[in-house]
Formats: structure tokens, sequence, C-alpha cells
């Protein structure tokens, strides 16, 4: 099977050969975001975990500029983000549903017997290396504050 960086590039170039100028250019920002994050000081080529997780970031500096444009009353601009957004996710693994979001949320809670709101930090520590690139951040968050007030 080909790796992500393969994949990306051929999937740029077909892009280009069908002049779609929306993938081109995110998938053009994205391997140089990439390039970037390999040239950086001590850094060395990135394998796929490790594109995963620059995609996850420039997905989520897209989800911050959404509602800066939302908030600027530039919904143009906000929807552009959007589709930029949905070109990114085809180069992750399937999002977790909210349900199974939840079921991991528990599981992790029993693991490491958090009894409320103090032990996330504990609980976050344990989730995100298991949910790297499966869920953002952000989704990850929320569902542990939510199931941690339960306990409470």
């Amino acid at each position: 099977m080909a790796t992500l960086k393969e994949r990306i590039d051929a999937d740029l170039k077909d892009a280009m050969r069908s002049k779609n100028e929306l993938t081109t250019s995110v998938l053009r920002m994205l391997k140089s975001s990439v390039k970037y994050k390999e040239v950086e000081p001590g850094a060395s080529a990135l394998d796929d975990a490790g594109i995963q997780s620059v995609i996850t970031g420039l997905i989520k500096q897209r989800r911050d500029s959404i509602d800066q444009f939302k908030a600027g009353g530039r919904p143009e601009l906000a929807e552009k983000e959007e589709a930029e957004i949905g070109v990114l996710q085809n180069y992750l693994p399937k999002q977790l549903t909210a349900e199974e979001l939840t079921a991991a949320v528990q599981a992790a809670i029993a693991e490491v017997g958090a009894k409320g709101p103090k032990d996330m930090g504990a609980v976050m520590k344990n989730l995100n290396p298991k949910l790297q690139g499966k869920a953002e951040g952000r989704a990850i968050s929320e569902a542990v504050k939510a199931e941690l007030a339960k306990l409470s």
C-alpha cells in the first residue's frame, strides 16, 4: 500500500490535470506544511502518523478561521475554509462517531480510575495517543468533560 505522502502526491497530480483548483491549492498547502515540518531543526522525514498530525493541525487552523469569519460576517470565506477541511479530511483515518467516542472516553475513565473533573488530565493523557487522527482534540476534550461531569 502506498504511503500517505505518495497518495497526496498522486492526488495532487490528478487535481492539477483535472484543473480542480480547490484540491490543488489545499494539497499544495499540505505538502508545503509537511516540508516545513521536515526541515525544522532536529526533525526528520515524516511518517504517515506525522503527516496526519500536520493535517489535524491544518484542520484546527481552518476551524478557528471559520469561527473568525462567521463572527466577522464573512460567510463566503467560512464556506471556503469548510471546503478545504473536506479535502484535508480525506487523508485522515475514518473519524469516530459520537457513540464510538463516548465509548472510548468511558473505557479510558474506567482504565484511569477517574473520579471527577479534576482527573481530566489523566484521562486525556490516556486517550490522546489512542485517538490520534480519529477524533479532533476539541471533541475528545468535550466528551471527557461531559463524562467526568456525570461522575461528580
